[in-house]
């Protein structure tokens, strides 16, 4: 739990669609971020994650879950880049610094976390 949201971190690997298929099924989404606190908190979890960040609809154009676009982010540095070719999915590959998203395949396997607002 942290600033009205409750989080769920999956116990194994699945692509950013099937991941959100997930959350969705228990009534939640993949992460949102919207603060620098929340961005730290979801770090303590450790672990490399999906966050619910995406530009399929529109490349370059990074949008979160819902429909919203960024106020706040936390690229690494010189992301995102598509550099394996169509990274259209966010994710957080380090815990070890602040500025971890990475822009991936979204077919790749990754951890998730799901939010749910209360």
């Amino acid at each position: 739990y942290f600033n009205h949201s409750l989080y769920y971190v999956s116990s194994t690997k699945n692509t950013w669609n099937d991941s959100r298929e997930d959350c969705l099924q228990r009534g939640a989404d993949l992460v949102i971020i919207n603060s620098r606190e929340e961005q730290n908190f979801i770090r303590e979890f450790k672990t490399r994650t999906w966050i619910g960040l995406t530009d399929a609809a529109k490349e370059q154009t990074w949008k979160w879950v819902d429909g919203t676009t960024l106020t706040i982010s936390f690229w690494d540095t010189d992301e995102p880049n598509s550099y394996l070719g169509d990274e259209d999915c966010g994710e957080i590959w380090s815990y070890t610094k602040e500025n971890t998203w990475n822009d991936a395949l979204c077919d790749r396997n990754n951890v998730w976390i799901c939010e749910r607002k209360m």
